[in-house]
């Protein structure tokens, strides 16, 4: 009797899903026709964006097109989710099918008899920084109406997490820290040849510890701020650790007025989970990548911003030969934060991803505790 109900549930899980993600790629592709050369697909793609006008990119709701929105979205995505459902009955038998129909028709009363308001679409003054990652909340899709051409899942976060449809690249105004290094320029490279619009900062000429000043008018203009400086013996506290934090509360205060929250990526270590392993060359930089991570742990729980902790293993840059080019790392990065997510480990060695767990839940202290003595 019990394994008969898991498997109930299992089954109108599945079918629940998968009919979701099948709207979600009509999703996509009505927005793909908006360019089309052909005008009856662009005309498909129009009466969607019906859709866009009564949630617009100021998250405002527009009464005006309440009704156009139920024939020309709602309905569709309903009738496309029917589909997708009933398909199941080829292998599944008839009652999870049933119940996932009929779950399916109760959400549709429900949008009816608000006019199309629902728990993911209503005015909002900010998007917050927390998101769901599995199943979509009210956060996530409020990113679709700001940036239309992603973020495309409506409820379990399948499409986008295989189409690569969970960030927005191209348009978007990227501020890279250490761009004259392997990592960093690496990454203003391929944000360049993805479409985004991106402007570098230097250590000591745009920014130094405790002083700003010429880096507001950047930050100001910026949406992503990628904090890829560092050193490894030099002046290693300030570098990885003071002025990481510095930036990232300044970026996030100049944010928190704006709609979409700051986002910032932050290039960590594997260190950060071995340490410094008793080497005397490794202490200092050990110290100061641990001390972040500390407060970067904040930072990733943090609804004021949207915060990415990448962590990869050596890559060969001015600091020494490592296990994968920069051009490599930077590219599972993105691969990664373009299916949203937030802790990247770009590992060959898997000490990234047995990090992730001490960088969520075992880290320990205060980071200026870290900070080695003269």
């Amino acid at each position: 009797m019990i394994w008969d109900i898991i498997v109930f549930l299992l089954q109108a899980a599945l079918a629940f899903v998968v009919s979701t993600a099948l709207f979600d790629a009509l999703h996509w592709i009505l927005h793909r026709w908006e360019r089309s050369t052909i005008p009856l697909l662009r005309t498909f793609s129009s009466w969607h964006w019906v859709h866009h006008k009564f949630l617009g990119l100021d998250m405002q709701i527009n009464p005006a097109y309440a009704r156009a929105n139920i024939w020309f979205h709602i309905l569709p995505e309903y009738l496309t989710s029917i589909a997708g459902t009933l398909a199941f009955l080829l292998v599944f038998p008839w009652p999870p099918v049933v119940a996932v129909l009929v779950i399916r028709t109760i959400m549709l009363v429900m949008t009816l008899r608000e006019e199309g308001l629902d728990y993911n679409h209503m005015s909002m003054d900010r998007v917050g920084g927390q998101q769901g990652r599995l199943w979509v909340d009210n956060n996530y899709h409020a990113m679709h109406h700001v940036y239309p051409h992603n973020f495309f899942s409506s409820f379990a976060n399948v499409f986008d997490l295989v189409a690569g449809t969970s960030c927005q690249i191209e348009g978007r105004r990227f501020l890279v820290t250490g761009a004259s290094g392997a990592f960093g320029s690496a990454m203003v490279e391929k944000l360049r040849a993805l479409g985004g619009i991106v402007e570098t900062a230097k250590s000591g000429v745009d920014f130094a510890p405790g002083d700003h000043a010429a880096m507001r008018e950047k930050l100001e203009r910026a949406d992503v701020l990628v904090l890829s400086h560092g050193a490894k013996t030099d002046d290693c506290w300030n570098a990885n650790n003071v002025t990481f934090r510095e930036l990232t509360e300044l970026f996030t205060d100049l944010g928190k007025t704006r709609l979409a929250p700051p986002e910032v990526w932050a290039l960590g270590s594997e260190v950060e989970f071995h340490g410094d392993m008793g080497m005397d060359e490794l202490k200092a930089y050990s110290a100061s990548k641990r001390a972040f991570a500390l407060r970067a742990r904040e930072y990733y729980r943090s609804d004021a911003l949207i915060y990415r902790h990448i962590v990869p293993s050596s890559f060969t840059s001015a600091m020494g030969k490592g296990a994968m080019s920069a051009e490599t790392a930077v590219s599972v990065a993105l691969f990664m934060i373009r299916r949203d997510f937030r802790y990247v480990p770009v590992t060959l060695t898997g000490l990234a991803v047995l990090n992730y767990f001490r960088f969520r839940f075992f880290q320990r202290g205060r980071p200026d505790d870290l900070q080695p003595a003269e």
